[in-house]
């Protein structure tokens, strides 16, 4: 089902050059939120005992996608669909031979912020936008002759002090703890003190820095924030795990493993760190910790997303600045007996997004419909008047910004051996081996019942639009 052109020009009359009048002929700036295994777990998508005012709020002035999904349940690979419109490889390094293949000589699209750039923005990215915070590579993250973005950045920017590297800072505890075996580094932690004892705030105290900046100048300008948080290990100022202490916590539904063939892994990620001898899949009180933790860093994560949309207001440039607030996946909190992502359920695919424009049409009205992370750069592109560019996979959200009832159209993901497509209804996972995991996500039982047997004429169809669009498409 396809967006209609009507529906195109009108939003693009409405919106787009309302948006150069409105700011004296200049273009409107972007400033882009990215947040870290941010599940869609806030009131703003549903009624939620996790504290995230600030987001709820933002959600209130413009459109929240509540079915947005990423291409990829990790971050480098998801981060790849962002930033390029296109489809990629399930890998964090994904960014990276994108890099090596620039510096060979292949032809190569340009990225978002490249696009940008060349059509007269100036484009900065502060902490964790693409995969590796501050964009290089390295055996610390810092060498500046490994570039991950080339051409992408005016100023690529990852505030380290007492984490000494961007490595460190990505996995960094309280005061400058730096992960260094893993075993030895709590799986969570709360400390009391400020907002700077913990990476975020000083990668936040520079966007503040950044946007000043940005706001005075005559070029418009487009700013990437990449908060870390709630990404594991969970640390957070103690004043965020305040008001989780004392709550009863609602059950983790289908909290066992699968039995048939599917994605499920043992949650590496989340059992390299120090989990005191305990599994939060038989103790249950180990696990309600693990997601009082996991709230309070979205809380902690909330508060730095408060802070720079008061810096743009106060700037006087909130007028004339479209946001982004983008999650790069989801994440299992027991869920199918994961903690973690890599996975191709619901849970680890479906990331809150929020889009807000200086004159939006219906605030605060959410749409149901199915959306993808592809569709956010040319989607950009039309907000600001940029040529739009003819290499992107994805498709503009113009029509569901101007009217939330507008048709989704279904999306797609991938990861290691298998792909999935999910639909308004339907979620069907393809393994290599030929294998069908469907789920009707409008049943109670969501993606705890695999109905493929039931349905061969479904998944037939469906398994022709993954190839069909996957194959197609493959970059």
């Amino acid at each position: 089902m396809k967006y209609l052109k009507t529906s195109l020009a009108v939003a693009l009359t409405l919106i787009c050059h309302a948006f150069v009048d409105a700011s004296a002929a200049k273009q409107p700036n972007v400033l882009l939120i990215c947040i870290d295994d941010l599940r869609p777990e806030l009131n703003c998508c549903g009624k939620s005992y996790i504290h995230s005012p600030r987001i709820d709020a933002l959600a209130q002035q413009g459109r929240l996608f509540n079915n947005h999904y990423v291409q990829s349940p990790t971050c480098g690979a998801s981060r790849f669909t962002l930033l390029t419109g296109c489809y990629g490889i399930p890998h964090n390094h994904a960014l990276f031979r994108r890099a090596k293949a620039m510096q060979s000589g292949t032809k190569v699209n340009p990225s978002m912020p490249e696009w940008f750039r060349k059509n007269g923005y100036t484009t900065v990215a502060v902490g964790k936008v693409s995969h590796h915070p501050g964009g290089l590579g390295g055996k610390n993250w810092n060498d500046e002759n490994e570039i991950e973005m080339p051409d992408a950045w005016d100023r690529n920017l990852m505030p380290v002090k007492e984490w000494q590297h961007p490595r460190g800072a990505m996995h960094g505890l309280a005061n400058g703890e730096i992960r260094v075996v893993s075993k030895e580094m709590a799986v969570f932690q709360s400390v009391e003190g400020p907002d700077t004892i913990y990476p975020d705030g000083m990668i936040t105290a520079e966007a503040l820095t950044q946007l000043d900046e940005l706001s005075r100048a005559d070029k418009p300008f487009f700013l990437a924030v990449g908060i870390i948080r709630p990404h594991l290990p969970f640390g957070a100022p103690a004043k965020y795990m305040q008001p989780y202490k004392d709550i009863k916590l609602p059950p983790i539904p289908y909290p066992t493993k699968p039995e048939w063939q599917t994605t499920w892994h043992g949650s590496g990620e989340f059992r390299q760190y120090n989990l005191w001898g305990k599994d939060p899949n038989s103790d249950r009180e180990f696990a309600d910790e693990v997601r009082r933790h996991y709230a309070a860093c979205v809380s902690y994560a909330d508060a730095q997303v408060g802070k720079i949309l008061d810096k743009l207001k106060e700037s006087g440039r909130d007028d004339d600045t479209i946001i982004v607030l983008w999650g790069d996946h989801g994440w299992n909190l027991g869920e199918h007996a994961i903690w973690g992502k890599h996975n191709l359920f619901e849970e680890a695919l479906r990331s809150p997004l929020i889009i807000r424009t200086p004159m939006p049409v219906k605030p605060g009205v959410t749409t149901s419909s199915t959306v993808e992370t592809l569709d956010i750069f040319p989607t950009l592109c039309e907000l600001t008047g940029l040529p739009k560019p003819d290499f992107v996979n994805g498709r503009s959200l113009l029509p569901l910004l101007q009217n939330p009832d507008t048709p989704g159209e279904p999306a797609f993901s991938y990861w290691k051996n298998a792909r999935s497509v999910r639909t308004s209804k339907h979620r069907l996972i393809l393994h290599a081996d030929g294998y069908a995991e469907l789920y009707d996500q409008s049943a109670a039982e969501k993606d705890f019942s695999n109905i493929a047997d039931q349905h061969p004429a479904l998944v037939k169809e469906l398994a022709t639009l993954i190839n069909t669009r996957l194959t197609a498409n493959k970059k």
